[in-house]
């Protein structure tokens, strides 16, 4: 006889990028304190690995769809129906709780706690990359966006900066948890360490800046490998490096038998609300170096070192540096695998079941909206 489940989620995933991996990572932990998850798919079609990914889990069941979410262009008639759609999933499998990651949907009569997580956002990406609000064609976004969160019981963020700029933007949430994000650190190992210097994104991504590494490569002693894709999506273009080897996209065995090689991990991000892919180099043992910015310095502290996101000669200097000097690299490297204990998903699982927990008490009273004008 099968235990009925403790509680019961219905998820909300997109199945391009981060939020897929973070989704499944929750799950996967979850499973010890038989929580069943009804995933709801959205933005893409699943891929085979992902199917794969998706069998190896014992307590989720999936729904799937390809409806278009609010980051996409011109989105809004597939994000309305997609609505119609998770409305319908509620009514039939009446779940104790929304887990919802995206933000149009919280304003939803659910009838049910909703709890909304904050991944990342274009207007918080808008004022990173560009240091300014969003331009007024994107105001529509700004507002379905803001009335989802307000929408929520409780708004949870990955890190504090990222809560606070997303309350500059939105104004202050009634309710608000900082929970980081989480990796098994299982999944990753060490292995014997060479002098190459690794790193993962797409180069044309200009959140993850990695265009600012391939900029130094041919000023450092060691070879550079780069996973994702190299040939942006739209134009077609690609770019060749010296001293830039472009992987292509890996498979999460490939990515953590690169990284327990990989001596140097580098992100330098302009904006990167947690970064998994850090926390998987911190796992596999790589000496980290990143971007300045307070999100990636409020969650690896002294444990990495950091460069401005538009100085190309400082992370030559700084990447010379660390490649020289073998001694300073195993510190680094040592203090990355500390740090990484902090964000395993055992303790994520920990932290979003007391937030559940709190979820079908909480009284939803709102407080008036703080909002800033955009």
């Amino acid at each position: 006889m099968v235990d009925k489940p403790h509680r019961r989620v219905l998820m909300t995933t997109d199945s391009v990028g981060g939020v897929w991996t973070y989704s499944l990572e929750l799950i996967r932990a979850m499973a010890p304190y038989n929580v069943h998850f009804y995933l709801a798919t959205m933005g893409a079609a699943i891929t085979l690995q992902q199917r794969q990914e998706l069998a190896a889990l014992t307590n989720v069941t999936v729904y799937e769809s390809e409806y278009q979410l609010e980051w996409m262009d011109n989105p809004w008639t597939e994000v309305d129906l997609a609505g119609q759609w998770l409305l319908e999933l509620n009514e039939q499998l009446n779940p104790d709780l929304i887990h919802l990651n995206n933000f149009c949907h919280g304003h939803l009569p659910w009838n049910k706690p909703v709890l909304m997580v904050i991944h990342s956002c274009v207007q918080t990406w808008w004022r990173a990359m560009k240091g300014e609000n969003a331009p007024a064609d994107r105001h529509y976004y700004y507002e379905r966006v803001r009335d989802g969160l307000h929408a929520a019981d409780l708004v949870i963020a990955p890190t504090e900066a990222m809560l606070q700029e997303a309350e500059t933007v939105y104004g202050t949430f009634f309710q608000k948890q900082v929970i980081n994000n989480g990796r098994d650190p299982h999944a990753f190992h060490f292995g014997r360490k060479e002098p190459f210097i690794f790193s993962m994104g797409r180069v044309w991504d200009e959140a993850k800046n990695i265009a600012l590494l391939t900029q130094v490569a041919d000023a450092v002693d060691w070879p550079i490998y780069i996973a994702g894709d190299a040939v942006h999506p739209a134009t077609g273009d690609s770019k060749l490096f010296k001293n830039v080897h472009f992987l292509g996209k890996l498979s999460q065995r490939e990515v953590a038998d690169w990284l327990s090689r990989a001596s140097l991990y580098v992100l330098p991000a302009k904006y990167e609300p947690f970064g998994l892919s850090i926390l998987e180099a911190a796992f596999s043992g790589c000496a980290l170096v990143l971007g300045k910015i307070n999100s990636l310095k409020e969650i690896w502290g002294t444990s990495a070192d950091y460069v401005d996101t538009d100085d190309v000669e400082g992370l030559t200097t700084l990447l010379q540096k660390l490649i020289e000097d073998e001694f300073l690299r195993n510190i680094m490297a040592c203090r990355a695998v500390k740090k990484a204990q902090d964000y395993t998903t055992a303790l994520m699982a920990q932290e979003y079941l007391q937030a559940y927990a709190t979820l079908p008490n909480r009284v939803k009273a709102k407080a008036p909206n703080q909002v800033e004008t955009l």
